[in-house]
């Protein structure tokens, strides 16, 4: 009797073992699948401005690289996204990837528009998230070229409401071949506005945090710092086109 019992257990832990070894494999194999992650930095962000949402994608099991715009965003969007297509070559050739993710914030977001429009990104890009860019431009550009003409950057320029690169950018559609693309705004939003403007349209997943979460307070550089901004980025990334943020993410 208690050999067979012994049989018994002995049969049962072998069966463990080898559910938990066709498990874990599987699981390893899910997060394997996941596209490497570039996060688009703004206008005069230093690449180490973007690492607390890089920290929280990591934690996530993300691999994920920082692009710091040349010049800190002042040059031509044209030659930054230039720039950008280099570096996510070199990004995906490092980590043997067919494609990556993009996650632009400000006017990284537009970098990375321009990029996949324009400059060979659609083949690239299986996901591209924007947080608070200027889509369709920024009132805020057009005042600051109106009194001090941007002070010569070019991008501010470009950015403007109207401007040549913008109705460019947002000639035809907004959304590229197979790209998914989903914006995140919020209305205490400094830079982008109107608010509104941070959208893009058919195709597009638009998100605005106070739509689902109210009393939430999120300027435009909390956009890369806040909790619920990032649940809604993260199931982005995750190919969702119906997003629900956590209002209490911290």
């Amino acid at each position: 009797m208690r050999h067979s019992t012994r049989r018994i257990l002995s049969v049962i832990a072998t069966s463990c073992a080898l559910a938990a070894g066709l498990v874990i494999p599987a699981s390893g194999a899910s997060a394997a699948t996941r596209d490497p992650v570039v996060l688009v930095a703004g206008t005069f962000s230093a690449g180490f401005a973007m690492e607390p949402l890089a920290t929280r994608m990591r934690n996530d099991g993300y691999d994920v690289t920082i692009f710091e715009l040349p010049t800190l965003g002042t040059q031509d969007i044209n030659l930054t996204s230039q720039a950008l297509a280099t570096f996510v070559d070199g990004v995906r050739s490092r980590k043997d990837a067919a494609k990556v993710d993009l996650v632009g914030h400000s006017q990284g977001g537009i970098v990375a528009r321009a990029y996949v429009k324009n400059f060979g990104g659609a083949s690239r890009v299986d996901s591209l998230v924007t947080l608070g860019a200027p889509n369709q431009g920024t009132s805020i550009a057009n005042l600051i070229d109106f009194f001090a003409q941007c002070a010569g950057v070019v991008a501010c320029e470009q950015m403007s409401v109207g401007s040549s690169f913008n109705n460019s950018l947002n000639a035809g559609d907004d959304t590229i071949g197979s790209v998914r693309y989903t914006t995140v705004r919020t209305l205490q939003d400094e830079l982008v506005r109107p608010v509104d403007n941070a959208k893009l349209n058919v195709g597009a997943v638009n998100v605005l945090i106070q739509s689902k979460c109210w009393a939430r307070v999120v300027g435009h550089v909390g956009l890369i710092l806040d909790g619920t901004v990032y649940s809604a980025a993260r199931q982005a990334l995750e190919g969702k086109t119906s997003i629900s943020p956590n209002c209490f993410a911290g």
